[in-house]
C-alpha cells in the first residue's frame, strides 16, 4: 500500500420501511459507486438492509428471511470487487435475534459483529426485540456452512501493513466503556460503527465530538456511518450524518438531512507510527490472546492509493489556518514561552535580562516573549537590556526598526559597534577582510555572543536565547556564536510560527506606533547580515541560500512528528505546494534537508535549556535524542530513488 493511505467511505442508502428488496439495491448501487471511487473500506448503517424503524416487525419470520436474501445480493455483488463492506441487518441465531453488522469481502460473508449495548430507554426499545451480543466469537451458520460471530472479532488484511479493523454497532461508542476501547488496545487501527443515531437539537455537534474523541485517545480511524432518509418518521427524524476521522481530526463529514456518501484517505502509518512512540500504548498481540479474540484475516489484490488523495494536506502545519483559532494559539504560545523564561529568571535571581537585538524577526519575538514575562514578575521592562551590535552588514532598515522597537516597548537599548573589535580579530589570525568565507561570517556572530554573555555579567542579568527551531533543524546557526545562550525561548517554534507570533503581537498591543515597526519587521527579508549590503539593502537573503522556510517546516514536521520516510514526504510536499514549487525544486531542498538535519546534529546535542511550545522539538533532553554521528545515506538514497521514478513518469 503506496505510503500506508487507505481509501475509506461511509454511506447512507435511502431505504424504505421493511423493503428488504429496495434497500438491498440501494446498497449494490452505492457499493458500485464506491468501488468506481476506489474505496478500500465501505461502510453502511445499522440495519440498513431492513431499515432500523421496523419496530416489531424484527418479530416475523418474512422480514428476516428478506434480509438474509438482500445480504446474499450483497455478497453476490460484492464478487470481484477489492473492496470490504460493512452491513447492518438482524441476525437469528439459537432462536434468538441479533443487531450485527455483517463484513463482505469478494463474493464472501467474512463475519458478523454484534451489537452488544442495546439502548432501551427514552425513544429507544431495542432490547424488545433483539439480545445483547457475545464477546467471544461463535460459530453462525450460514449456506451449509459457519462464519465467525462476536464482538471480539477483528479483520486484518494480510497485505497491507497496519490494517486491522474493528467494528461497533451504533450505542456502542456511547456507552462508559465503549468496545473500541478493547478493539484498538488488542490492535485495531480502524474502528467502523454501522448507526442509526436519531436527530435532536444539538446532537450533531456531540456525535461529532464523540467520534472525533473517540478516533484521538484510540490513535485509530474511525468510519462512521448514520441512518438517513427513508427510515419511519413516525416519531424520529434521521439525518444522516457520516463521520471519518483519524486521531481526533475530522477527515471528512456530511451533510444532515442529506443522504451522502463521504470517502477519505486514512492514514495508517500515521496510526501506527503514534502508536509506536507511546510507550502507555498497549501490544495487541497479549490483550487479543488474553480477550480471546479471533483474527479474520483477506488481502486486497491492489492495496494502494496511489491517485490523487482524497485528505488535505496543509503546507503550513505548525500553523492553524482559522483566524479565531491561530489567535489562540499564538497567545497560548507566548504565554508558555513568557512562563519559562519567569520561572527561569526567578530561579536564577536575575533581575536583568540581555537581548541581541537586530530587527529580525526572531530577536523581536524573544524581545516581546521577554516583555511578557517581566510584566509577569512585576520587573521594571528597563531592566531589559537590548543590545543592538552594527557591523559589515547592518542595513539602516534592521538598524532603525531594532532601536525603534526596543523603545516602544520601554526596555534599555545599548548599541555597541563591533566593526573595530572583529577588524583587530581578523588580523589575529589572518583572515583578510575581503575574503567574505564562513570565517568571516562566524566571527561576527561569535563576537556578538561574546560581548552579550559579558554585558549579561555586568548587569547581573541572563542573555535570552533568539533563534528558532528552523534554524536549529537545519543547524544555520554559527556554533557558539547565535547557537548559544542561558535561555532559548524560541528553541521549539518554527520559523512560519515566528512570523505569525509576531503579526498577532502587532494586531493586539494596542500601540500604532510598536505595530508599525512590527509590521515592517515582518515585511524585511529574513537574513543573518553577515555580509555587506549591497547599494543599502540586505544581500545575504537566508531563503535564498538555504532555502524556504515554509518547505523546511514542512519537512520538519512530518519527519519528527511522524517519521515519515522520504518518499512519502516529497509525495505530500507536491500536493501541499502545488502550483507553489515545482518537483525538482521540492527535492532539492528537502535533500538539503536531509544533509544538514543528520550532519548538524552536534550542535542541537549541546543546546541551551528553553520550553517546549508544540508537538515538536529537537532538544537533546526531550524531544530528540539523535546520535550527532548519524549518516544520512538511507534517506537520501531513498529520495534520489523516488525522484528518479518520478522522472521517467
Amino acid at each position: 500500500m503506496r505510503d500506508g493511505f487507505i481509501r475509506v467511505a461511509a454511506a447512507t442508502p435511502k431505504v424504505r420501511v421493511a423493503d428488504t428488496v429496495f434497500n438491498g439495491e440501494q446498497v449494490v448501487r452505492l457499493m458500485g459507486e464506491g468501488y468506481e471511487k476506489g474505496a478500500k473500506l465501505m461502510v453502511f448503517p445499522e440495519l440498513c438492509l431492513t431499515a432500523y424503524t421496523c419496530g416489531d416487525l424484527f418479530s416475523q419470520q418474512t422480514l428476516l428471511d428478506g434480509a438474509q436474501e438482500a445480504l446474499r445480493q450483497v455478497i453476490r455483488a460484492t464478487a470481484g470487487k477489492d473492496m470490504l463492506v460493512f452491513v447492518g441487518l438482524p441476525w437469528e441465531r439459537g432462536g434468538k435475534l441479533y443487531n450485527v453488522a455483517a463484513a463482505v469481502k469478494d463474493g464472501e460473508l467474512l463475519g458478523l459483529v454484534p451489537k452488544t449495548n442495546l439502548p432501551n430507554y427514552q425513544e429507544f426499545y431495542e432490547a424488545r426485540h433483539f439480545c445483547p451480543g457475545n464477546e467471544i466469537p461463535v460459530e453462525a451458520a450460514w449456506e451449509g456452512g459457519t462464519v465467525p460471530m462476536g464482538a471480539n472479532l477483528l479483520f486484518s488484511c494480510k497485505n497491507a501493513p497496519g490494517l486491522m479493523i474493528g467494528a461497533e454497532v451504533c450505542e456502542d461508542v456511547w456507552v462508559p466503556c465503549p468496545p473500541s476501547i478493547r478493539h484498538c488496545m488488542a490492535g485495531a487501527t480502524v474502528m467502523v460503527n454501522c448507526s442509526a443515531s436519531d436527530e435532536t437539537t444539538g446532537k450533531d455537534a456531540y456525535r461529532r465530538e464523540l467520534i472525533c474523541g473517540q478516533a484521538a485517545r484510540l490513535v485509530c480511524g474511525y468510519v462512521y456511518a448514520n441512518a438517513g432518509e427513508g427510515e419511519s418518521t413516525q416519531d424520529l427524524v434521521f439525518g444522516g450524518q457520516n463521520l471519518i476521522a483519524e486521531n481526533g481530526t475530522c477527515l471528512a463529514q456530511s451533510r444532515r438531512f442529506v443522504n451522502e456518501t463521504i470517502y477519505a484517505d486514512l492514514d495508517l502509518e500515521r496510526l501506527t507510527g503514534e502508536r509506536r512512540r507511546m510507550t502507555t500504548f498497549p501490544a495487541g498481540e497479549e490483550i487479543r490472546r488474553a480477550d480471546h479474540y479471533q483474527v479474520v484475516e483477506f488481502s486486497f489484490s491492489e492495496p494502494d492509493c496511489s491517485g490523487a488523495l482524497l485528505r488535505a494536506v496543509d503546507p503550513a502545519p505548525f500553523v492553524p489556518h482559522d483566524q479565531g483559532q491561530r489567535s489562540r494559539r499564538c497567545e497560548e504560545i507566548l504565554s508558555i514561552q513568557a512562563m519559562g523564561l519567569k520561572k527561569r529568571l526567578e530561579h536564577t535571581g536575575c533581575s536583568h535580562a540581555v537581548i541581541g537585538i537586530s530587527g529580525g524577526l526572531d530577536s523581536t519575538l524573544a524581545l516581546l516573549v521577554t516583555v511578557r514575562a517581566f510584566d509577569m514578575l512585576g520587573l521594571p521592562r528597563e531592566q531589559i537590556c537590548c543590545v543592538t551590535m552594527p557591523c559589515f552588514g547592518t542595513t539602516d532598515r534592521t538598524y532603525s526598526n531594532a532601536c525603534t522597537m526596543t523603545k516602544r516597548v520601554g526596555a534599555s537599548l545599548r548599541e555597541i559597534n563591533i566593526r573595530r573589535s572583529v577588524t583587530s580579530h581578523f588580523e589575529d589570525i589572518g583572515q583578510d577582510l575581503e575574503n567574505h568565507d564562513v570565517t568571516y561570517e562566524n566571527g561576527q556572530a561569535r563576537e556578538r555572543t561574546q560581548i552579550l554573555m559579558d554585558v549579561a555579567n555586568q548587569v547581573g542579568g541572563m542573555v535570552v536565547g533568539t533563534g528558532d527551531m528552523s534554524e536549529l533543524a537545519l543547524g544555520w546557526a554559527t556554533y557558539n556564536g547565535d547557537h548559544m545562550s542561558m535561555y532559548g525561548v524560541n528553541a521549539s517554534v518554527p520559523k512560519t510560527l515566528v512570523r505569525h507570533l509576531v503579526r498577532y503581537y502587532a494586531d493586539t498591543c494596542g500601540e500604532k506606533e510598536l505595530a508599525d515597526v512590527l509590521y515592517d519587521v515582518l515585511d524585511t527579508p529574513v537574513s543573518p547580515e553577515l555580509l555587506p549590503p549591497k547599494d543599502g539593502e540586505i544581500a545575504q537573503k537566508t531563503e535564498d541560500l538555504v532555502g524556504p522556510y515554509e518547505l523546511h517546516d514542512f519537512f520538519l514536521y512530518y519527519i519528527l512528528r511522524y517519521g515519515y520516510a522520504p518518499s512519502k514526504i516529497y509525495r505530500l510536499a507536491l500536493i501541499a505546494f502545488e502550483g507553489q514549487y515545482e518537483a525538482d525544486v521540492v527535492y532539492k531542498w528537502l535533500r538539503v534537508f536531509y544533509r544538514r538535519f543528520f550532519s548538524q546534529q552536534f550542535k542541537r546535542s549541546c543546546l541551551p535549556d528553553g520550553p517546549k511550545v508544540g508537538s515538536v522539538a529537537v532538544s537533546p533532553r526531550g524531544d530528540l535524542r539523535m546520535p550527532s554521528d548519524a549518516c544520512s545515506r538511507l534517506w537520501l538514497e531513498e529520495l534520489d530513488r523516488i525522484h528518479g521514478q518520478e522522472n521517467k513518469l
